[in-house]
């Protein structure tokens, strides 16, 4: 289970991975195959992305959806040769796995074959964060195993360390890096091969949550949940042009109304001004003193010196710039509504 922090004081490991490479242990996450011939229209009848459009060992970020729009889970969704790979959040693996049974049982006559493997103690994932983490992987790869040539958020199949993994290109901290699936059994020697390249460091779970607010990403259970469709969360992106049009998953209805309509809420990264950092469950006021929204995730930047926030507000005062109030342990504090990353990106691309 990732640790909440190794060693290194919390500031020091969020820069180390800004700069160079962290390790982190992420075996928690869940990790699935699909098999059957039917398993992209299967898993489309869960998700709103254009899963059919994926390439070849391409990845893409989506979500599982209910009948009210809402989001069950995130995921990320990798198209094999002869299956899908799924990674789903940790805390939610299990709820993941019984919804995509259900489902699986009651449109059984449609997708034929379709069948699920959980793999649940046979693998293990490692990530490794920083513009330094494809320097630090690429000595333990054969020659065959070119990473500049591996794009943002597409897989190969690849002996690291002698090792054979599963290596996605693609992360939760906004910089380059990779998550590797390894076998379970050599997952220990795996962790060791990797903090023996220079310039690697173990990273906790602290660490991980500081860089992805940064980065603007969501945390399930904080800023995504059951009652919060894409939306409202801002993940519109998720949901394919085809998919927007033709629908065929749980929520269509609500959600694509809510693409022509609009929501009366809107998840938005705030700069703290003034005070405390405003964290999850922090009331979001206007200037009148009313409450118009809630923080859902809130730190102490340790890349800009300065409190930042993600949370939903009122659409009404949802734009850029928009002076909000922050009321933090009964102390009302200035906030004004910023624009998400907090920080630039650096996923990369192939020249």
């Amino acid at each position: 289970m990732l640790p909440v922090q190794y060693k290194d004081p919390l500031t020091q490991s969020h820069h180390h991975c800004r700069s160079s490479a962290s390790l982190f242990d992420v075996s928690h996450m869940g990790q699935i195959k699909i098999h059957g011939a039917k398993r992209m229209e299967f898993l489309e009848s869960l998700v709103p992305g254009d899963l059919l459009a994926l390439k070849p060992n391409q990845a893409r970020l989506s979500c599982f959806t209910n009948a009210d729009g809402g989001i069950i889970d995130d995921c990320i969704i990798t198209n094999k040769d002869n299956h899908v790979f799924m990674v789903v959040n940790g805390a939610c693996k299990h709820k993941d796995l019984d919804h995509i049974r259900k489902q699986l049982e009651l449109n059984h006559k449609n997708v034929g074959s379709v069948s699920i493997e959980y793999l649940e103690e046979s693998r293990s994932l490692l990530a490794i964060q920083g513009p330094k983490a494809a320097a630090a992987l690429q000595p333990l790869l054969s020659s065959s195993v070119d990473l500049n040539k591996l794009g943002f958020m597409f897989t190969t199949e690849a002996k690291v360390g002698g090792l054979d993994c599963w290596v996605t290109r693609c992360g939760y901290t906004g910089e380059d890096g990779f998550e590797i699936s390894v076998p379970s059994d050599n997952a220990v020697k795996l962790m060791e091969l990797l903090l023996a390249q220079e310039g690697v460091l173990p990273a906790g779970l602290a660490v991980r949550d500081s860089l992805r607010l940064e980065a603007g990403l969501c945390l399930y259970g904080h800023d995504l949940d059951d009652t919060t469709t894409p939306v409202e969360a801002g993940l519109t992106w998720l949901i394919g042009k085809r998919r927007r049009e033709n629908g065929g998953f749980l929520g269509y209805d609500v959600i694509s109304k809510q693409l022509k309509e609009g929501v009366s809420r809107k998840r938005i990264g705030l700069n703290i001004l003034k005070g405390a950092p405003a964290r999850e469950g922090v009331e979001i006021q206007n200037e009148a003193g009313e409450k118009i929204g809630v923080v859902t995730s809130g730190t102490l930047s340790p890349s800009l010196s300065k409190s930042i926030s993600m949370g939903y507000i009122n659409t009404k005062y949802s734009a850029l710039g928009t002076k909000v109030k922050v009321n933090v342990r009964g102390k009302v504090n200035d906030a004004e509504v910023a624009k998400m990353p907090f920080v630039n990106t650096n996923y990369f691309k192939p020249s």
